[in-house]
């Protein structure tokens, strides 16, 4: 029974046991385009094509057969070469490689003209234009947003940039400025290896640039930092950022025997670098049945046996391998159900609906590889960007960008920095601005206000003495006058008010109101003295209405500022000083405000050149009249101004210049015309009796200038009446001329000193005089013209100087009202 069971197992046995038949493997034409520079890929997708014969259904049942196509890295050399294989056949599905950045854009913008897909493992940068290219290396892209993350993670806002020319860089450029300009960094220099790297990099470091981005190629990186050396722009206020898109290290290697690894650690040390991750770090087997480590370990035996060298991109082209395979195989898969069970039969596995089924399998590709999970989004593949540090000749990797989540990982325990801390974007600015101290302010303020006191006060008690008639024209002028003085003295208190606080819209209307009023005032105080001046100087020859003359250079004044203010409004602006250093990277700014505009020297041209104009004019008339006033005005006015422009950019000294001057001057033309008025007016109190200190208050309408007037009209009619009796008295007491006759027939004749006065002859018998005779009416009446006003203005208080007879010819001619006004004394001339 026992021989019996065995030999019926033995059938099973022998099904089991038994020689089983080959598997089918079904080819996939596939066309590899590879240039010599990639050739050293070989030996990992020879593994990865090993390792998917061994792999289960449905990725054990195809065969991916590559086609070669050397590109030559000449864009119109693979064209060429593309379209032959095109033309020739097979029916390629998909196109695999193409690592050279000159040739992989062009043939990836011709792909959807020719229905193809291509599988690479060259970084790509434009996905507008690569839509059908799906590359296992992060994108450009990918790297520059890990530089813009860590730049946000250090708040560092202001950097610079060094490129270097080629193709993809300049598309990695182009996209890091939009990239840089969307998260508000400034690019203060953009520098190019193709100028001298030393120059670029002294441009940087004469505009302060602490952070400097480097977009270079991995046998560049040396020439970079050894003039980096050369120009000390190394240790903690530096830091590089060096994206490369590579996944090798650094070769410190100096190019320039003057650059030896050991100057070029230092010039080096700290820098960041953005390197995409070329080997996963997980232990857990992936798609090909084989952790990261074990294919490191198989590819690295591989290409000792072989004897070539370790290409930096293996680990791309082997999941590049897996991931064509991949979809391949879930087409194929799709076809054969639709055949099986759909109502077609012998479907082409070229035709455009299988097309967009491998476009849709690329794009929902994801399985674990050998550089970490593989997935494509929007065609870029997802995956993490590391950060390595350069630390005393030891690569650190200090964090990591996942494309996936846009998160970036700082690991801080492992960053090590050669300062304190992480080196600042720029050296720290301390602005101060200078202001008005309270205690200047406050003291100004209270002498300005003592000012406006005392000139309000006299001008209500000009108001209330008020005059109508001749007089009203000198009243309106001492308004004009005090009016100015009130305008300059408000200049002072809003000098130096604090505009830090207020809104743009207020700072530009107390700018306008200080010129205003500052302007308005020395125009209104110096144009009514220079009135004086010049009726001293015209007398009566010239007879004009002063107020009127006032108040035509007022509206002068103020038709050029209202223009001004129409055209070219002021503005606050800002005025930067000298910067005091603290320490190395502290600054102190003193920034200074002041009131400008567009124009601002041509219309300070035009305000101070008719002022100055009307300055000189009043100089040379006062000069001409001996009167002080002017002088002071003049002098005070020019100071103030030159003053204001020599420390415009110090607003302290500026207030305190020209504050004081314009008060000193206020101060002075108040005491100079009213203060000897109350002297006299109170000494004359004194000694005046009580009972002429009654009529004086009962007559207080009237001013000291009538009634000096009417006094002096009184003792004139006096004084005439006297002068009419004592010529009555001379003419009567004439005695008769002699006449003598010479033996020669000649007549002599002989006058007393009567005679010569006495305007005729009372001798009847005596004969007429001639009217060529010496006491004739014609000549005594002249005589008595030019004796009489002098024996007149004799009797006068204080009498007469001699400076006085010239003028005795012009009065001849004044009216009667302007006589009498000149007769006061020159501090009455304007102001009673």
């Amino acid at each position: 029974m026992k021989m019996m069971a065995v030999f019926r197992l033995l059938p099973v046995c022998w099904l089991l046991l038994g020689p089983v038949p080959a598997r089918v493997l079904h080819p996939l034409p596939v066309l590899w385009v590879l240039p010599d520079r990639d050739r050293l890929v070989a030996p990992a997708v020879r593994l990865a094509l090993q390792d998917l014969r061994r792999q289960p259904p449905p990725l054990g049942n195809y065969e991916i057969k590559l086609q070669l196509l050397d590109s030559q890295c000449d864009p119109a050399e693979s064209l060429k070469a593309l379209f032959d294989a095109l033309w020739a056949g097979p029916d390629y599905l998909l196109l695999f490689g193409g690592a050279c950045p000159s040739v992989t854009p062009l043939i990836a913008r011709s792909l959807p003209a020719l229905n193809l897909l291509q599988v690479s493992f060259s970084a790509s940068s434009n996905r507008k234009w690569n839509g059908n290219l799906f590359s296992t290396v992060p994108s450009d892209r990918a790297l520059n947003q890990a530089t813009v993350k860590l730049l946000q993670r250090f708040r560092w806002t202001r950097v610079g940039v060094i490129t270097q020319e080629g193709p993809r860089l300049s598309e990695m450029k182009k996209d890091l400025n939009r990239q840089l300009l969307k998260a508000d960094v400034q690019v203060v220099f953009w520098g190019s290896l193709s100028e001298d790297v030393c120059s670029s990099l002294r441009r940087l470091k004469e505009q302060d640039v602490r952070i400097v981005i480097c977009q270079l190629e991995e046998e560049s990186v040396s020439s970079v930092f050894c003039c980096a050396y050369r120009l000390n722009m190394l240790g903690a206020r530096y830091q590089w950022l060096v994206v490369d898109g590579g996944t090798a290290g650094w070769r410190l290697e100096g190019m320039d025997p003057g650059c030896t690894a050991s100057r070029l650690l230092p010039a080096a040390g700290g820098s960041i670098r953005m390197q995409m991750r070329a080997l996963g770090n997980t232990e857990t087997p992936g798609i090909s049945g084989q952790t990261p480590q074990e294919y490191q370990d198989s590819y690295l035996r591989q290409v000792t046996q072989d004897g070539s060298k370790v290409s930096p991109l293996h680990t791309f082209a082997y999941d590049a391998v897996w991931v064509a395979a991949s979809a391949l195989s879930q087409v194929m898969e799709t076809v054969k159900l639709r055949e099986k069970y759909g109502s077609q039969r012998n479907v082409s596995t070229t035709g455009e609906e299988v097309r967009r089924t491998l476009l849709e399998a690329m794009k929902e590709t994801q399985f674990e590889g050998v550089t970490g999970p593989v997935m494509f989004r929007n065609g870029e593949r997802m995956t993490s960007i590391e950060l390595i540090q350069l630390q005393s000749s030891r690569y650190v990797v200090v964090g990591d960008f996942n494309t996936s989540t846009q998160q970036l990982r700082v690991l801080n325990q492992l960053l090590k920095f050669p300062g304190p801390g992480p080196a600042r974007d720029r050296t720290l600015v301390f602005v101060q601005r200078q202001h008005v101290s309270f205690l200047l302010y406050s003291t100004l303020s209270s002498a300005a206000a003592v000012t406006i006191f005392i000139t309000l006060t006299v001008l209500f008690l000009t108001v209330l003495r008020r005059e109508h008639g001749p007089g009203a024209q000198d009243q309106l002028l001492l308004l004009v006058l005090l009016l100015g003085l009130l305008l300059a003295s408000s200049s002072v208190l809003l000098s130096g008010l604090d505009e830090a606080s207020w809104s743009r819209w207020t700072s530009q209307l107390l700018c306008s109101v200080r010129l205003w009023t500052g302007s308005l005032g020395l125009t209104g105080v110096f144009s009514v003295l220079f009135l004086r001046s010049w009726r001293l100087h015209a007398l009566c020859s010239v007879r004009r209405r002063p107020a009127g003359c006032a108040l035509l250079l007022l509206l002068l004044d103020a038709l050029l500022l209202g223009s001004w203010a129409l055209v070219d409004p002021l503005r606050r602006d800002a005025l930067q000083l000298g910067a005091q250093s603290v320490s190395q990277d502290e600054v102190v700014q003193l920034v200074s405000e002041c009131c400008s505009s567009s124009n601002m020297q041509l219309w300070l041209a035009a305000v101070c050149g008719y002022k100055t104009a009307l300055l000189g004019l009043g100089c040379l008339v006062a000069c001409s009249v001996r009167t002080l006033g002017v002088f002071v005005v003049a002098a005070f006015s020019a100071s103030g101004l030159l003053g204001s422009l020599l420390t415009a950019h110090n607003p302290p000294v500026q207030l305190c210049v020209t504050g004081c001057l314009v008060l000193c001057c206020n101060l002075f033309i108040l005491s100079w015309l009213f203060g000897p008025k109350l002297l006299r007016r109170h000494g004359s109190e004194l000694q005046q009796p009580a009972a002429a200190r009654e009529d004086e208050d009962e007559d207080e309408d009237g001013t000291r200038l009538s009634r000096l007037n009417r006094q002096m009209k009184t003792r004139t009619a006096q004084l005439d009446a006297e002068m009419e009796n004592i010529s009555l008295m001379l003419c009567e007491t004439c005695r008769p001329a002699a006449r003598r006759r010479d033996p020669g027939g000649l007549r002599s004749v002989t006058w007393s000193h009567e005679a010569q006065v006495c305007p005729e002859d009372r001798n009847p018998e005596r004969e007429p005089l001639s009217p060529d005779s010496i006491n004739s009416p014609d000549h005594v009446r002249r005589r008595l013209s030019v004796q009489l006003p002098i024996l007149h203005l004799s009797y006068l208080p204080g009498g007469v100087s001699a400076s006085s007879s010239g003028l005795f010819t012009t009065m001849t001619s004044c009216s009667p009202e302007t006589a009498d006004f000149l007769s006061v004394h020159d501090d009455d001339f304007l102001f009673p």
